[in-house]
């Protein structure tokens, strides 16, 4: 609140001395040097507001304080709704348009907020600054110049991005981070034609590694619900390679994705390139033979690239011909090829729902395939998972002595953890590591979304981040649904290539 009631400290004194602004036009010809003295004595005032407010921090006079910020605001508001007081006009104007705005402002309020319209304003020659922005920028430059002078604006999601450009053109650093953090907790949000992917090109665009990061990572965790959306078939051929490349998408299967992808080759029309990368993008032994016959005899794109993928499918059907041991003493199964993806279909795991997760220690369990290839279809996997909500390290857990007496120590806490163990062992299990992943789900926006990925072996003590923000014992937590935590475990077999490299 310090810098907002330093700038209205200092607006309330500009408008006073703007009464003056006759004489200042009539000496226009050392406007820059009048200039340079208001943001001089701007600075010492901002200095005198830094003693007021720290002499009440430190309980000047009887520690009381007194507050009427918000007051102020409201009438900082008002000089810029009515004009009061005003030296300068921006006038904003868009290419090939006639349409043109007018905002009666304050050189002293741009100046304190925006660096780049300090330069603006001192190197100008009249009391009309012209901004040239595009016809999007333009129809929120009104909201931008409101965060400027109050601090606060209320937005739509097709105005993240605009107020995002313009705050980030004129270097306003508060209004830019909040747009971003307003952006990233609104992928989920529903909008009639998306907007997820369109922010993740402007932000890989505008540099936004944060934005681009969490729209890309909510497209890759949350994909089943993103390929049935209208935006799906807009989205561009970059963003579609970067997709496809990736091993942690999560979707209902491979099939799943091939469809997608086959409804965006129809629908964009690529360049014979580009359709034959994402083609060739495909993990086409994730999927069953009789779906590779079928997509083969039906599949129009398929039928039209099929000489560029044709290596792929005669590798997926020797992968499930022969068992995972034999294919990998031939071929490097740790190609992107033999390697699940997160599919949630039953073949791969099972979700599960905890409720009361802060009560006690819950167990479940589940059968899997035990691999991809057709060669396993008929072998079964059965899974043992337990939910501990306040599992101790060793090093946490209460000591005995000889005697037998506990010793005092530190027993308060605990984390949560979960173990996945195989009921039984097998000799199938020769060659092939099993990777746990556990889905955490969370309801945004009316929408249930994957909120967390964890990868382990055995034990989420491998991460030793699992639900590590989660406070499962707030009943609004936004990890709880209906007072219960909504996992989905995924096991992916991983096969151990067993080519002898030759001297």
């Amino acid at each position: 609140m310090r810098s907002i009631e330093k700038l209205v400290i200092v607006v309330i004194i500009a408008s006073f001395l703007a009464c003056f602004h006759p004489l200042i036009n009539y000496c226009s010809n050392v406007g820059a040097v009048l200039h340079t003295a208001r943001l001089q004595e701007s600075e010492k005032m901002a200095q005198r507001a830094d003693l007021i407010l720290d002499f009440a921090q430190e309980g000047g006079s009887d520690g009381n304080t007194i507050s009427h910020s918000q007051t102020l605001l409201q009438r900082l508001e008002a000089l810029l709704n009515q004009g009061n007081g005003s030296d300068v006009s921006l006038r904003v104007e868009t290419p090939n348009a006639d349409e043109v705005k007018v905002i009666q402002a304050h050189s002293l309020v741009l100046s304190l907020q925006s660096s780049v319209f300090e330069e603006m304003l001192l190197s100008r020659n009249s009391s009309t600054m012209v901004l040239r922005e595009s016809s999007d920028c333009a129809a929120v430059f009104d909201k931008f110049i409101r965060y400027l002078y109050c601090g606060e604006i209320s937005l739509r999601l097709d105005q993240a991005t605009p107020l995002h450009k313009l705050a980030a053109k004129y270097q306003v650093q508060s209004l830019q981070q909040g747009v971003t953090n307003y952006m990233t907790q609104n992928l989920a949000r529903d909008s009639p034609s998306g907007h997820v992917a369109g922010w993740y090109e402007y932000a890989l665009q505008a540099g936004d590694v944060v934005l681009r990061d969490s729209c890309l990572q909510y497209l890759a965790w949350n994909l089943s619900s993103v390929l049935q959306s209208g935006e799906w078939v807009s989205i561009s051929s970059q963003l579609l390679m970067t997709l496809l490349q990736r091993s942690d998408l999560i979707l209902q299967s491979e099939m799943e994705l091939f469809a997608a992808l086959e409804a965006w080759i129809i629908q964009n029309e690529p360049d014979g390139l580009t359709a034959e990368n994402t083609l060739r993008a495909v993990r086409y032994a994730m999927m069953p033979p009789r779906e590779l016959f079928r997509l083969q005899t039906q599949s129009t794109v398929l039928a039209r690239y099929q000489e560029s993928v044709r290596d792929l499918l005669y590798m997926s059907y020797q992968f499930h011909s022969a068992s995972p041991l034999q294919m990998a003493k031939y071929f490097d199964v740790n190609c992107s090829l033999f390697v699940p993806r997160n599919y949630l279909s039953a073949v791969w795991g099972s979700p599960w729902i905890i409720n009361n997760p802060t009560r006690d220690d819950r167990s479940t369990s589940f059968q899997t395939q035990l691999g991809p290839s057709s060669h396993d279809a008929s072998k079964r996997v059965t899974w043992n998972a337990l939910f501990s909500p306040r599992w101790l390290p060793l090093s946490m857990r209460p000591m005995y002595t000889e005697s037998g007496a506990m010793q005092p120590t530190r027993v308060e806490g605990g984390r949560p953890r979960i173990i996945i163990t195989p009921a039984t062992s097998s000799a199938d299990f020769a060659g092939v590591n099993f990777q746990k992943t556990v889905l955490v789900m969370a309801q945004q926006h009316g929408k249930l979304v994957v909120k967390h990925v964890y990868n382990f072996h055995q034990s989420t003590e491998e991460n030793g981040d699992f639900l590590a923000e989660a406070n499962l014992y707030r009943r609004t937590s936004e990890y709880l649904i209906d007072s219960s935590l909504f996992l989905h475990v995924v096991v992916k077999p991983l096969y151990q290539t067993l080519i002898t490299t030759k001297n």
